[in-house]
């Protein structure tokens, strides 16, 4: 059976910190998808089709790594792909709080699917670990440089 993981978050933007993790689960998954969730009722800082593109240009070198988005559930969103494994990095002890009740919620309900979904946790590099897509997006408004944080920034495009 395929080994499928499947790294959800808006990623808006994709930073260095999403970056490293996805390479560092790669090994261990014949498939990783990059799911780019979207939420109708969100305002994003950075267009969708220039976020998919942006972490397909991150990845182009990686044939087991796909980049998709979708609405609804990550759960569902993972039943679909059939996949067993969602991935998340880790930076603080509160994010492992957040994630923790998400990971078991998203176990009960995939339950009822017939495969369970399990979440994978790995922390997060530690000169990567302050940094956050809020963060950059703030940066980024106040026409700050966002360069060190992330890789090919002239490729997204600010929602207009």
């Amino acid at each position: 059976m395929e080994r499928i993981g499947i790294f959800p978050g808006s990623f808006d933007p994709f930073t260095k910190g999403h970056e490293d993790i996805v390479r560092r689960f790669l090994p261990q998954f014949d498939r990783v998808i990059i799911a780019l969730g979207v939420n109708s009722k969100k305002k994003y800082m950075f267009d969708t089709d220039s976020r998919i593109e942006h972490i397909e240009s991150l990845f182009k070198a990686c044939p087991t790594v796909s980049v998709e988005a979708y609405e609804g559930l990550t759960v569902d969103f993972c039943q679909r792909k059939k996949a067993g494994y969602l991935l998340r990095g880790l930076r603080s002890s509160a994010d492992f709080e957040f994630e923790k009740a998400i990971a078991q919620m998203n176990a009960d309900i995939s339950k009822g699917e017939g495969n369970v979904v399990e979440t994978l946790f790995l922390m997060t590099d530690k000169n990567l670990s302050a940094i956050s897509s809020s963060i950059v997006r703030e940066i980024k408004k106040n026409n700050g440089n966002i360069a060190q944080f992330v890789t090919n920034e002239e490729l997204l495009i600010i929602n207009t």
